[in-house]
């Protein structure tokens, strides 16, 4: 699988050519470090902002080549709602920045401004998306490409022409504080969901000139969500199979869809850091899948060779090993700012290695376009960021992404009338029944949002408690005696405070149903060290504490909910009402009490900035629930792992419980019923290279219209080496109304039946296959197909 480079004129070509011989070597380290953007600029007290003057100096002496987060807004940055800029004011910086170095730099060479937009830019005013977990829990690839067109524009309209996604990392242990940026555990639904993000960065057509694409970075290269026990940067203990079968597929198919950047892992694989491994960035990256874009560090990795990894002796050393093993620019530029030139000095690199790596830079320039036209429109971002059609995206994304877990007697979709009387109006007097919306997370808009989010205004999030309330008619802030809507928080996320406890009581005691909202918290904030100064992840101490349980830097030994929330629920119970249950969260929650006691479960990730919307949108029944998990739920931590595609040879149970997930792997309940009927294969014996077709009747037995996803899982009954059971290879997401009937077809081939065989080679063996078509990775119907040997078997 080789990726087609992309055809520069013999103009630029020779353009690129003339810079290279022209720039000093000190212009071209500039090209290949990328120092903090937000530091190069102040706003001062009255509003006004100005360059700071190393920016210039820098700008005159050496270049700037990148800069990285200028826009972006958080605690890390230190850059508020108060000192950040509104979109048309970052428009107007990046435009004065670009003009500073057009003017000031000998060369002419624009600057290449990346920027975070894990779930949207990272800046103040753009629309915060759902989190990945949430969206990969959508299973509809389709929406998260359209989804990510909306996030290109908004970067792309304020001068951003890089952004640092899609995560592909694939999660074994949901411990890990990062599994909120991925979309689950496995490879496969990885891979496609990355290549829908690289055409919706991109844009379908490959043209990075476009003004709503931008350049997607694949990250982090490679096995970075497979740390041991998962704890952020540890230890990756894997075999070369596994790891071209599991964690390398999403990247290669990424490659193939036209991803033009890669950013390499802070961990190190069987003792190779991947910031030094060759192996990745040249032998496999490069030579076997055909990558043509430019390589960068994460933030800090450079640093971690000489302290942590200690496999580089000095920052002269870790820049040279980088650069040799195919690295092309450093985030943060710490170490090749102070070390590069000294490695060329002393023969550690020569200029030719340089420029090898400056002019993928240079060629990236020219494909975005930034040479020809490096400014942007402000007023376009004004328009464009924020606006009321990806605010609508946003609560779609979200509402697709819920999964309805647990819904004991059809509880849900709760019936409007039942709270609006008997007249279904909205007027107070004539109100019904009571619902109190309860717990840490019902009103607290910073922990729906997730990691990596700027700064929000009040009223931009529309929590859990103000879905309800708009949805029965309520005015945000109405806390009366008439109210139909009670809420108290009851007590935090994190801590063993019960003070609240009275009061939600109080307020659970008046309601006729209890919307029960708890679950974590990634939300960041100024206190002392909480927050790596140098990477921006936060840090656990001894000595720090907030309600951050979750994101970078904060992995958990337990999947359980912190500090009392499982006490306030408990407690909630005894009142002897209907509770339901909403998580938002970003790693999955292992309570088996709750699943025992709750009346229905929702698992809502972290739903962005629409998700009170959607959540209420699914609990009155406006919206079916279509959301499927896409990480199996452990019933207690110690059963981890509990991902789907387990090798055979997984061993014998616990002594007090099996391996098997609460939840498993595609799980997800819906307000209507499916039936699977009728599978059969076109032809049950191919070649090895050929293929067939699976078909499977759904039909909708219920009374509601409703979206199912159709989930294919392959399972190699005889191999030369040891398989997993069954692995996802194909899904379709399909929406039926009630009493439809849909057939629903898989071409089965040889990317379903290949694996890594003996020789570390690619193959499909010939043998017998059982294929599984059905609702999740433990139900479905079955056929079996024999698969014939071929001349073409091997690649």
């Amino acid at each position: 699988m080789k990726h087609k480079q992309p055809s520069r004129s013999a103009v630029v070509e020779e353009r690129i050519g003339k810079l290279l011989k022209d720039m000093s070597l000190e212009e071209k380290v500039g090209q290949l470090a990328q120092p903090f953007g937000w530091t190069c600029y102040e706003r001062k007290a009255d509003g006004s902002v100005e360059l700071t003057e190393s920016f210039k100096r820098r700008a005159a002496e050496g270049g700037v080549g990148s800069l990285y987060g200028t826009l972006r807004a958080d605690p890390w940055t230190g850059v508020t709602l108060e000192t950040g800029l509104s979109p048309e004011d970052g428009a107007k910086l990046v435009n004065e920045m670009q003009a500073h170095a057009l003017e000031h730099g000998r060369h002419g060479i624009p600057i290449l401004f990346g920027e975070e937009c894990s779930h949207g830019h990272m800046a103040i005013g753009a629309t915060v998306f759902p989190v990945p977990i949430s969206v990969g829990s959508t299973w509809n690839p389709e929406l998260y490409e359209e989804m990510c067109r909306a996030v290109a524009l908004e970067t792309r309209s304020q001068g951003g022409a890089a952004t640092y996604s899609p995560v592909l990392d694939v999660v074994r242990d949901p411990r890990w504080g990062r599994t909120e940026e991925c979309y689950g555990e496995d490879p496969h639904l990885t891979s496609v969901l990355g290549r829908a993000a690289v055409q919706g960065l991109q844009g379908k057509s490959g043209d990075l000139s476009a003004d709503d694409a931008i350049l997607a970075t694949l990250k982090h290269f490679a096995a970075y969500g497979s740390s041991e026990g998962g704890r952020n940067s540890a230890p990756v203990h894997m075999g070369p199979r596994e790891l071209h079968e599991i964690d390398l597929l999403p990247f290669r198919h990424a490659v193939d869809a036209g991803a033009r950047s890669v950013m390499t892992a802070y961990n190190e694989i069987d003792g190779i850091p991947c910031t030094t491994n060759r192996h990745l960035l040249q032998d496999i990256l490069r030579d076997e899948w055909g990558f043509d874009g430019f390589v960068i560090t994460d933030c800090g990795a450079l640093g971690l060779l000489t302290s942590g990894q200690n496999t580089a002796e000095d920052g002269t050393d870790s820049s040279a090993q980088a650069v040799l093993a195919g690295v092309d620019m450093e985030m943060s530029g710490e170490m090749f700012d102070r070390h590069l030139l000294a490695a060329v000095h002393e023969g550690l690199l020569s200029e030719a290695d340089v420029d090898r790596s400056v002019r993928r830079v240079l060629e990236m320039k020219f494909d975005l376009g930034l040479f020809d036209r490096p400014f942007v429109d402000p007023k376009r971002a004004s328009e464009v960021i924020g606006s009321e059609e990806h605010r609508k995206l946003a609560r779609k994304v979200a509402s697709e992404s819920i999964v309805l877990l647990k819904n004991e007697g059809d509880i849900l979709p709760l019936q409007r009338s039942d709270f609006l009387g008997a007249g279904v109006t909205h007027d107070a007097s004539r109100a019904g029944k009571k619902i109190a919306v309860i717990g840490p997370n019902a009103d607290a808009p910073y922990n729906q949002l997730g990691d990596y989010t700027s700064p929000q205004p009040a009223g931009a999030i529309a929590t859990v408690l103000d879905g309800v309330r708009a949805a029965l008619g309520e005015q945000p802030g109405s806390d009366t005696a008439d109210s139909r809507v009670l809420y108290a928080p009851g007590c935090r996320i994190r801590g063993e405070s019960r003070e609240g406890f009275p009061a939600a009581l109080h307020k659970a005691e008046q309601a006729d149903t209890i919307i029960l909202v708890l679950g974590g918290s990634s939300a960041r904030d100024f206190g002392e060290g909480t927050i790596d100064l140098q990477t921006g992840a936060s840090v656990v101490t001894e000595n720090s504490w907030n309600d951050m349980e979750c994101g970078e830097g904060i992995d958990r030994s337990t999947l359980n909910l912190a500090g009392v929330q499982l006490e306030l629920a408990q407690e909630i119970f005894k009142l002897g009402k209907p509770v339901i249950v909403v998580y938002i969260n970003g790693r999955p929650i292992s309570e088996p009490w709750i699943v025992e006691n709750a009346h229905a479960i929702l698992e809502a990730w972290y739903p962005g900035q629409e998700g009170g919307h959607a959540i209420a949108d699914i609990l009155f029944g406006d919206a079916n629930p279509s959301g499927r998990l896409t990480l199996g739920i452990p019933k207690h931590v110690g059963q981890l792992p509990v991902y789907h595609y387990k090798r055979r040879t997984r061993g014998k149970r616990y002594l007090e419980d099996d391996f098997e997930a609460q939840y498993p792997f595609g799980f997800g309940l819906s307000y209507t019923e499916f039936r699977y009927d009728n599978i059969r294969l076109d032809a049950d014996t191919i070649h090895a290279d050929g293929q067939t077709t699976l078909s499977i009747d759904v039909t909708n037995a219920g009374s509601r219209t409703g979206q199912e996803v159709v989930q294919l899982y392959v399972s190699d009954l005889a191999a030369s080496v040891v398989r997993p059971e069954k692995m996802l290879k194909d899904f379709r997401k399909i929406s039926l109304s009630p009493g439809e009937k849909k057939t629903v077809t898989f071409t089965v081939g040889r990317e379903h039946l290949e694996f890594v065989g003996p020789d570390l080679k690619w193959c499909v063996e010939p043998g017998l296959f059982r294929l599984t078509a059905g609702p999740s990775s433990i139900e479905g119907l079955t056929a079996e197909l024999r698969v014939n040997a071929s001349a073409l078997a091997a690649r």
